[in-house]
């Protein structure tokens, strides 16, 4: 270990940490930051992980149910799981009780215990994180690491800093060999492609919807700005086809009210029928709200058509081969550069401009079922896991 470089990070994190504190207090009062903020900046219910177990960070909601395969297949006793958001910390704390928010960094001196492996989720680094669990005795591997061609020349910029970084890790498993080329440039070592984690087992449904009897297009994991898109392509759709059901699932549910009012004024003003499916689980409207967590793999199932969210706007994209599984129709926006590896394992998904998705959309019959040409080997990652054990 550089213990200058530590010793400059950790008097740098703190420094950051005292100067942010009043801005902290302030944006914990917020309905969105109420539970993490405390939890992550003020340790506020938030007691150290017990010791010796395989530990899992992972930062969002859709990273942490990646990791479901791999839990899986380890005893339940030895998880141990981390989030930074609300969402994700609900997706791991359905797989065990020794879950918490991530503190950061400066936190982490007396709250991380040791454990026996670290496993990290693709973009999460933090040096402190690295640094303190491999010399608390943890294993540190790093998974379905990935460099997008927007962030790999940032990373290149800071260089000095990410290979520091990757002195603390024992092992990545790299998405594809573009991104295991990046990683070693940038420092990484002992780097194995295994392919997206996503594609090793996708989510299942869980439970039977009953499909309706017409036309269903599916807005799967919007964005600000993306919901207006979609519903300008819907009304042009309903034109021509007046027996089209349109289920939009935004990303994030503190959104969900703001995306209920933007429906209601469409309806208003064409004389559709509304609901939110939080209200009204029965898909009798010509626009449903589905504002209920854990429900998009169910709406996929009953989907024609899905318009993925995330890449009409400069977000990065999202899963494609959870709808994929199912045969669905699926319109993409071009901006997916964060999932470009599972797009290009799926067959049929029509990429276009946001401008373009209203005569996509009409033009629904030339579209493609799609289809996943191949799925993910996690075993690699689970041998490596199961040594320590």
């Amino acid at each position: 270990m550089n213990y200058l470089f530590f010793s400059l990070y950790t008097l740098c994190s703190f420094i950051i940490y005292l100067i942010a504190f009043p801005f902290l207090i302030l944006f914990s009062f917020k309905k969105k930051y109420r539970e993490s903020i405390p939890a992550r900046f003020f340790l506020w219910k938030n007691r150290s992980l017990k010791p010796y177990g395989i530990w899992f960070h992972s930062c969002s909601f859709g990273e942490a149910k990646a990791i479901k395969p791999l839990v899986d297949l380890l005893p339940q006793e030895t998880l141990r799981m981390s989030s930074t958001t609300h969402t994700g910390f609900d997706a791991i704390n359905a797989y065990t009780k020794e879950s918490r928010y991530l503190p950061f960094e400066p936190l982490l001196f007396p709250w991380l215990k040791p454990q026996k492996v670290l496993v990290v989720m693709e973009a999460e680094f933090w040096y402190l994180l690295f640094a303190l669990a491999k010399r608390r005795g943890a294993k540190t591997l790093l998974i379905n690491a990935r460099m997008s061609d927007r962030s790999f020349p940032k990373y290149q910029k800071i260089g000095w800093l990410y290979r520091q970084i990757f002195k603390q890790i024992d092992e990545v498993y790299a998405q594809t060999v573009l991104d295991k080329e990046r990683l070693e440039s940038l420092g990484a070592k002992n780097v194995m492609v295994t392919g997206n984690i996503k594609l090793s087992k996708l989510p299942e449904a869980t439970k039977a919807l009953q499909k309706p009897s017409r036309l269903v297009v599916c807005g799967a994991s919007t964005h600000e700005g993306e919901e207006e898109i979609i519903l300008q392509a819907f009304a042009a759709l309903k034109k021509e086809h007046p027996e089209a059901v349109l289920l939009l699932v935004p990303r994030h549910p503190e959104r969900f009210d703001k995306v209920a009012r933007m429906m209601e004024d469409v309806a208003n003003e064409k004389k559709y029928t509304m609901q939110r499916y939080s209200h009204n689980e029965v898909l009798e409207s010509d626009m449903v709200l589905v504002d209920t967590l854990g429900e998009l793999v169910n709406m996929y199932t009953i989907s024609d058509i899905v318009i993925l969210g995330g890449a009409f706007e400069p977000i990065g994209g999202h899963n494609a081969a959870e709808a994929a599984q199912f045969g669905c129709k699926i319109i993409s926006g071009k901006h997916y550069f964060n999932q470009k590896d599972i797009f290009d394992a799926i067959e049929g998904i029509a990429v276009v401009e946001a401008s373009n998705l209203s005569r996509r959309l009409l033009q629904y019959d030339l579209l493609k079922e799609t289809k996943i040409k191949h799925r993910t080997d996690i075993s690699p990652i689970v041998k490596s896991l199961k040594d320590v054990l």
